[in-house]
């Protein structure tokens, strides 16, 4: 078993070419080992804390386990989403993101 809310994360700086605002930085650890490769999809947990970063897009579904956020689709042009803990949100693969943390953010994630 593993506390998705309390596994440790190791951070790095988000890249400058996506930063937005502020100094964010994002940690990852994946909760598996796909027998086939990873064909069939990753599953992780995935960490940011507070600033704006650009991000283009994976097939994803994700839950939140901690923080708030706002997503603002960039491409193609979607309302915005504001996430909290119990969000449960779909993305697909090459939608252009903004992401701003007000809270750090800590998602579970499903990707391809």
């Amino acid at each position: 078993m593993t506390d998705a809310a309390s596994l440790a994360l190791a951070h790095e700086p988000v890249p400058a070419e996506q930063v937005v605002a502020g100094s964010p930085s994002t940690g990852y650890a994946p909760l598996d080992e796909p027998a086939d490769g990873g064909r069939a999809g990753e599953l992780g947990v995935w960490e940011m804390t507070p600033g704006a970063m650009r991000d283009v897009e994976v097939d994803e579904v994700f839950l939140v386990i901690a923080g708030r956020a706002t997503v603002e689709f960039v491409e193609p042009v979607l309302p915005s989403i504001e996430l909290s803990p119990g969000s449960i949100v779909r993305l697909d693969a090459g939608m252009s993101t903004v992401w701003t943390v007000t809270e750090t953010l800590r998602k579970l994630f499903i990707a391809r």
